[in-house]
Order: structure tokens, then sequence, then C-alpha cells
């Protein structure tokens, strides 16, 4: 079973954190910011991912830490679920569309972390707890611990909700795909034989 369970605290945040990659898109999400439990559970049902996430920060002081700290987490349950990453696709790409939005996420998770993230730099607050710029703190903190090169554009749009929740969606999509065991591939996805870097 391709499955983590992870638990970070910090002085900032304490995180319980269960993933199964194989799964049927159940989540059960407490992060105290109500729009980022919604991105939570619709990443989720979109990438097929069974996903738990219980989380206590200081929300008093910031949504920032609770956001990015998730991330980590995320990040780092993804890296332990798919281990020597033999048998994968690597490789996820997805387009989706949210009303005048269209956001695409492509990904290789290729053990190199780096993330390229094109968005509106003015987007509007999503809601008081919740800026659009978090965006792209989480993007950033999936994409280190996570061991991937995600690549995050928004390539229209106006409505910060819809962006956000495109590119949440579509981030889902490309990892299902990047994720999925493919009989045809023999051993890790590389020619170099390892997709984990020391």
């Amino acid at each position: 079973m391709r499955a983590a369970e992870i638990q970070r605290k910090t002085a900032e945040t304490s995180i319980r954190m269960k993933l199964r990659l194989d799964g049927s898109g159940k989540s059960e999400i407490h992060t105290g910011i109500g729009f980022f439990d919604h991105m939570l559970n619709l990443f989720a049902r979109h990438g097929l991912f069974d996903l738990e996430a219980h989380v206590e920060g200081d929300l008093d002081v910031d949504c920032h830490h609770t956001v990015e700290d998730t991330g980590i987490v995320l990040g780092q349950a993804l890296s332990k679920a798919l281990g020597d990453k033999a048998g994968i696709r690597r490789y996820g790409l997805a387009y989706v569309p949210m009303d005048e939005t269209l956001a695409r996420v492509v990904v290789d998770l290729s053990g190199r972390p780096y993330l390229a993230y094109d968005a509106p730099p003015l987007a509007d607050p999503i809601s008081e707890r919740f800026p659009f710029q978090l965006v792209e703190e989480f993007l950033r903190a999936l994409s280190v611990h996570g061991g991937m090169n995600l690549h995050a554009t928004i390539l229209a749009g106006r409505d910060a909700h819809h962006m956000a929740e495109g590119v949440f969606k579509a981030l889902a999509r490309a990892l299902d795909q990047a994720t999925i065991l493919d009989p045809r591939v023999q051993g890790v996805p590389s020619t170099k034989g390892t997709l984990i870097n020391p």
C-alpha cells in the first residue's frame, strides 16, 4: 500500500497527516482555515487520494505558517508514500477551467525541487484569512519537500477564488497522472536509475 503518516510539531504548528495515493478521494481536513480546508478537500477528490489532515496553527498571528507547514507535511507524505518511485509515470499535466479561469499545472517527480509559478501578482484576497499569495507559499513548500519540479500557471483569470481552485484541481489531476503505476514501466523511470536526491 502506497501510504504515509507524518507528524510534525514546531512552535508555530502541530500537524498530523495521513495520505494514501491509491485511494478514492476521501478526505477529513481540519486546518482552522475554511477556504484552505475546501482546497485540500477538492485536492483529495480530484486526485483520488485519501487524505487526512489535522492542523493546529498560530492563526492568531497569521495563516501563513499553517498553510506553508501543511505544504511541507503533504510533500513529505507524498515522498514517503512514493518510496523509490519504481513503476510510476513520473510526469503529469493538467488543464482545469473554472469559469473565466484556466489553470495549468505540470509536475515531474524528479527528486529535484523547483517551483515555477506564474499568476497575477495583485489578486484580491480570497477571504480575510486567506490572501491569494498563500497559494504560491503552499506550492513552494510542497515542491521542496515532495522533491518535484512543479510548474503552475494561471493562463486566464480574474476571480481569486476561481484561480486558486483551478490551481489546486489541476495540481491534483497532474499528481494523479504522475503517481500512477504503469505496468510498462520497469523499475525507476530515469536513465540515472534513481529519482531520489541524496
